[in-house]
Formats: structure tokens, sequence, C-alpha cells
């Protein structure tokens, strides 16, 4: 039997009996202790005979209580490397905006979208790229400036101050007053947001901090080890390319982790017909764009957009593509099929995702559906693997005083005593390595250091 505490989310608001009045604890008690039997009685069954009663039972179930070690103890935080970092965004963005005023000729609101379509499409005469959801205006929202971009410096200039000034407001400035009276940070882990079976996080959000902005990386140099220990970061290597490769059971992948090639150089040399040695830099740029856009069912304009390739030499990218990994074409082919026939799709423990707009009449929302089939099997089957990691893991690290204290996608930190940075490396690596038995080998890569982006 399914116990009843656990269906209670470990997200719930809860509430303190010592604040209210004893007759209204009881109340509270009661009417808690009934709805939960009624969704108990309601679901369980539910569970049982879809056959998710080993996804609950074994991986969602045990992870309340490591999540809740994590909450609680959170993440220390060093304020004035935010502070330093906040003056000098301050800086920065007076002269973007400078700059932005130079270029329209006279100052305006950057943040009134009235007044940036004004600058853009009248004064400056860019070309229109479709109206706003509500039909008042001209978009002006991230993908149309980023075209517009190439045509004058303006819009690249307001998406860098959008950018900077969403960081400074988000995280530079938010988290400092976030931290407890030790210092620490502590967001919370939900586990029923994200329809794939990611892990999300909230108040504060820590999964959205951009890693590929130097901002951003600085932003992660705020968070530090504690004294006398250091932050041990270990992710998955290329892990929805590995399940990619077991789910699809491509021989042609499967061989390049087999042999621990770089796949994207390997990728690469299977398209252009070109040997491994002969592979340029440009080439395993568009290959890498390729094998992560591919899996997410891109079309050749939108390959095209990612990449120099024009939208003609994008399609027979793809098509060459799919040649060299026939097996990959199968499984996306199949998954849609699956999704048309049954209403869902799956991950290899069994999650479900049901897509009831795989049968929409409306193009869009029907190739949205057709997008997700293909994908989900995919990061949803990463997501249950790094749960089932984090849960060895959490019981191995039971006698020791180093902790995991974030988890981000495919990613987890630990704050390691120096004494036992060996010995947690080695089980980390092993429990993440050894979380599930694929086709192909999982990866961890292991970094260390006094912050979290000296860890990387």
């Amino acid at each position: 039997m399914i116990p009843i505490d656990s269906l209670i989310g470990s997200g719930r608001k809860q509430i303190s009996f010592a604040e209210v009045p004893v007759d209204k604890a009881t109340e509270y008690a009661a009417e808690d202790a009934d709805f939960t039997l009624r969704l108990y009685e309601a679901l369980a069954p539910k569970v049982r005979e879809a056959g998710l009663e080993p996804l609950l039972l074994e991986v969602e179930q045990p992870l309340v209580p490591v999540l809740m070690d994590m909450e609680r103890t959170g993440v220390l935080l060093d304020v004035e490397v935010l502070a330093k970092q906040s003056k000098v965004l301050e800086k920065r963005l007076v002269e973007i905006e400078h700059d932005i005023e130079t270029l329209a000729g006279y100052k305006f609101n950057i943040n009134s979208t009235q007044q940036l379509q004004k600058v853009l499409f009248e004064d400056l005469k860019l070309p229109t790229k479709g109206k706003t959801a509500k039909g008042t205006g001209f978009a002006t929202g991230q993908s149309v400036l980023e075209e517009l971009a190439d045509l004058h410096d303006l819009p690249r200039l307001v998406l860098e101050y959008r950018e900077l000034a969403k960081l400074k407001g988000t995280y530079i400035d938010a988290l400092p007053t976030q931290v407890d009276v030790a210092g620490r940070v502590h967001t919370s882990y939900h586990q029923t947001v994200a329809a794939t079976g990611r892990l999300s996080s909230q108040d504060p959000n820590l999964q959205n901090i951009p890693v590929r902005t130097e901002v951003g990386r600085q932003i992660r140099k705020a968070f530090v080890a504690s004294p006398g220990c250091v932050l041990l970061a270990a992710d998955y290597s290329q892990i929805e390319l590995r399940i990619l490769a077991h789910i699809a059971d491509d021989e042609t992948l499967k061989e390049a982790f087999a042999n621990d090639e770089d796949v994207h150089r390997r990728t690469a040399s299977e398209v252009y017909s070109v040997a491994l040695k002969d592979v340029t830099s440009e080439m395993r740029a568009v290959a890498k764009t390729a094998n992560f856009a591919i899996i997410y069912g891109v079309s050749a304009f939108g390959l095209s957009q990612q990449t120099d390739l024009s939208v003609a030499e994008a399609r027979e990218f793809i098509d060459t593509y799919f040649k060299r990994y026939p097996r990959v074409k199968e499984y996306m082919d199949g998954s849609i099929r699956k999704a048309r026939e049954e209403g869902f799709v799956s991950t290899l423990l069994g999650r479900r995702r049901f897509l009831p707009e795989i049968h929409s009449d409306n193009r869009q929302r029907r190739e949205f559906a057709e997008r997700i089939a293909i994908n989900t099997p995919i990061q949803g089957t990463a997501a249950d693997l790094i749960k089932v990691a984090m849960i060895r893991i959490h019981a191995a690290m039971a006698p020791l005083k180093s902790r995991m204290i974030l988890q981000v996608h495919d990613e987890l930190v630990f704050d390691v005593v120096t004494s036992e940075k060996e010995n947690v490396a080695e089980l980390v690596t092993r429990e993440m390595e050894g979380a599930m038995q694929l086709s192909v080998p999982l990866k961890v890569d292991l970094g260390s250091g006094p912050n979290w982006l000296e860890a990387k």
C-alpha cells in the first residue's frame, strides 16, 4: 500500500498549528487527512493499473526526503560578489541606455513596448515581423529583435539591455535578500511541475541561471563552499544523446559512445563524408547543433536559423543525417505514431506524457505535439535517471559530513568536506554512471573549486 503521507507534495504550504486556535488546528488536520485519503483511494488504483507503481514507490517517493535534506541544507552565498557585480551591471546598463538613445536620436523608455515600436518601425524604418498577440502593434519580442539585430545596432543593444536588467533584478539584486541568518539560500524543489518529469526549482529558481554568458557565469561565482569544504560539480556528459542512442538502437551512435569518441566530430564525419581527422571546427559546430536540434524535431528552416546553413543546405544536412543514422529516424517516426495511437509517450521507467493535441486540426499545435512526442522519452528518461542517482548518492553519503546541495537538470552540486573529497568523487561517479543500465556507457564529468563557477 502507498503510504498516505507520501501523497502530500513536498512543496505544499505548511500550517503552523501553534499560530492558530486548537479547534482550527484540529479542523485543518482533519480536512488534510480526509483530502489525502480521498486522493489515495481515487489515484492508487489508476497508478497500479498503468503499471506506474515502481516509478512512484522506487523513484518519486524515496526522492522526497532527499529533496527535503537539500532544501534544508541550502547553499552558502557570497553576497559581496553579487554586490560588486550589481555595480558593474548598473554602470553597463547606463552605458547601453545612452548608446540606444544616441542611435534613436532622442531619449525614450526602453521598457515601453509602444515607444520601442515607434523607434524601430517608424523612426528607423526596420521591417516588421508580425503583430503582437493582442494585435495592438508590431512584435518586439526576443526572436524579432534577434532578426533585426543583423540589420541595426539598436535592437542588438536592446537585447543586451533586457538580458542584463533581468539577471540583475532576478538574481544579482534578489538573491542577497533571500539568504538566512547563516548566509545560505534555500530553494524549493517540485516534482510535479514539469511535464517531462524534470525537477523544478522555485524561490529562488536556481536552474535558470545562464551558463553561456559571462554575467551568468559570474553569478555562479557567488555560490561558495562552506568553511573547510569545496564545491564538487558532477555533470552527465551528453546524456540525452546517449539515451537517444539506446532508445533508437542506432549502431553508429552506439559505437561512437562505446569508443568514447567526440560524438559531434563523428556526426560531422558521417554527414560530410570526411575522415575524422579532416573535420573542421565549423563542421563540428554545425553537427553539434544538429545533434541536439534534431532530437527536438527541428525543421530545415529551424536548423538554418541556428547555424550558417541556408534552408536548402539544412534540408540536405538533415536528409544525410538520417541516412547515416537511420534508426534515429525510425525512432522519431515511431514515437509520433505511438502518440497518435495511444495518446501518450513514455520514458524508459514508464513515466507517461499525454499528448491530446497530436490530433489537433491546428497544424502548429499538432507539430508541436509531435516534437514533444520525440523529445519527451529522451528528456524524461534523463530526468528519471538523475533522480535514481540522487536517491542512491544520498543513501551512500549518509555517514559522511558532505552534502548534496543543488540539482540543475543533468548536474549535481555537492558541498564536500576537504578530507572526504576523494571518497565523495568516487561514490558520486559510481552511482551516477550506474544509475541505469543502457546499451551505451554513461559518463560523468567532475570538477571542484571554492565556488560553483570554478567547480565547472
